[in-house]
């Protein structure tokens, strides 16, 4: 036994010895027509990174000298953006790894216009002079969500760590035991608060916690009542929960503000089949909450941010406080969520990704899903469209679950069949389902199945990659 291993590891070995230098190929003769009119940085980085392939390759166990092809592979790679459009075919709305919400064409363009030149991002055209990058949002913020002042940074973590910082630094938060949450990425709410500054305070119990919980806290030391959204789970059963007015009304008589951590963020009811009801901005502060904080990027449906809206006085604070300069958001952002923000304020909701792509009927989504069926039966892919359930995603609505449709394969090694997916031209991200490929419709425009169709049938064993 042991000759033949040493013949096999001899080979390798001369296969890796014969891997040709960077400088000898670039004086390659066959490959000069690939390297032609390529910048010479870019074409050592190529041919790098395929002698880097072909190595990786033999010490895996493959026989294989280097080809030209390798090159031309490499060379395609590089070409290839790294962060790029892909096709949702999850049937998860708000898909944190495939960048959460999809913005409005309006969002898009403005952003695009602002990027390709100067702005007057920090500048006041009316009195020619150094202004706030808030200034584009502000007065829209106010109108739609009621409050007196706002203020937007580059996350509602990095809003709520602002928040806790700038108003209750050294002081107390009191905070419901069912409320202390994990949000995606290992971040709990705990650890924020200590990063903060904040002293945590726990009340109640992890399923039941009662107004006279937070009452009984509260004292010379406390800076705010806390109020989290959960998010990412919920709780059912044996409980009992302290709504914002309720806490609210504690804090006026105690003298405390009440924050509420509302996450998701929905400016006005999100209404489909399948969606439970969420607790919208509008609604939070009218019921008393002193500064209420929430994403951009969820069921707002705009660009990544973290929106603090509430009293002047306390916003005041929160905005002299360094960690805001530190937490500021670019200019795109502020284009795009000034452009969503007036989509929501002409009334037009529906225009707005987010909003269409949950408020679709299941009659709509059947639909849809036949299409795709068709078109896949025209590429010579066999079918079946199953009913489904989708989710929200992002954190929103856990208890929602979205009614669907989805063509489904039945295709051997499935994973390996997600795997070509996602190495095509046009990448598809589906999922799989007891051993079963799972293409859910819900977030696929109509002008992207035969994408889907086309990249299914080259993912196909048989057919040309």
């Amino acid at each position: 036994m042991g000759p033949p291993s040493n013949n096999v590891d001899g080979g390798k070995n001369a296969l890796l010895r014969a891997l040709p230098s960077i400088e000898q190929l670039l004086r390659r003769p066959s490959l000069e027509p690939l390297l032609a009119g390529v910048p010479r940085a870019r074409a050592v980085s190529a041919l790098r990174l395929a002698v880097d392939r072909v190595r990786a390759r033999l010490l895996q166990g493959e026989a294989q000298t280097f080809q030209d092809a390798d090159v031309r592979d490499a060379l395609a790679l590089l070409a290839t953006p790294h962060l790029r459009p892909v096709l949702n075919a999850t049937g998860v709305v708000l898909h944190t790894n495939l960048g959460r919400a999809p913005l409005a064409p309006e969002a898009v363009a403005r952003a695009a216009r602002v990027g390709q030149g100067y702005s007057n991002l920090e500048y006041d055209l009316d009195e020619g002079e150094r202004g706030s990058r808030y200034a584009p949002v502000v007065g829209l913020l106010r109108e739609l969500t009621g409050a007196e002042d706002a203020l937007v940074v580059n996350n509602c973590a990095g809003a709520v760590l602002l928040v806790l910082a700038a108003l209750a630094a050294g002081r107390e938060c009191v905070v419901s035991r069912g409320e202390l949450v994990e949000i995606g990425g290992g971040f709990r709410v705990p650890d924020v608060m200590r990063q903060s500054g904040a002293r945590l305070v726990e009340v109640g119990t992890t399923n039941r916690t009662r107004l006279a919980d937070y009452a009984g806290a509260v004292g010379s030391e406390t800076g705010l009542l806390v109020k989290v959204h959960r998010s990412n789970f919920a709780l059912v059963g044996f409980t009992e929960d302290v709504g914002v007015e309720a806490l609210a009304g504690l804090g006026k008589q105690k003298g405390v503000p009440v924050f509420q951590d509302l996450g998701s963020g929905a400016l006005v009811p999100v209404v489909g089949e399948g969606l439970s009801e969420e607790l919208t901005v509008p609604r939070a502060v009218a019921a008393g909450a002193d500064v209420v904080a929430f994403s951009g990027d969820k069921l707002l449906g705009g660009p990544q941010a973290g929106i603090v809206v509430g009293r002047s006085a306390l916003i005041a604070r929160i905005k002299a406080h360094p960690l805001t300069r530190a937490l500021r958001v670019d200019k795109m952002t502020v284009a795009a969520l000034e452009a969503t923000l007036e989509l929501y304020r002409d009334g037009r909701p529906d225009a707005v990704p987010t909003y269409r792509l949950l408020a679709q009927s299941p009659d709509m989504l059947g639909a849809r899903a036949r299409r795709l069926q068709d078109l896949l039966a025209e590429r010579g892919v066999r079918s079946r469209v199953d009913a489904v359930v989708g989710q929200v995603g992002g954190g929103a609505m856990p208890l929602a679950r979205l009614p669907s449709f989805a063509c489904v394969l039945n295709v051997d090694a499935p994973e390996s069949f997600l795997e070509r997916l996602r190495g095509g031209g046009v990448p598809v991200i589906g999922r799989m389902s007891d051993g079963e490929v799972v293409l859910d419709v819900r977030c696929l425009a109509e002008e992207e199945l035969r994408s889907v169709a086309e990249a299914v049938a080259a993912a196909s064993p048989g057919k040309p990659p």
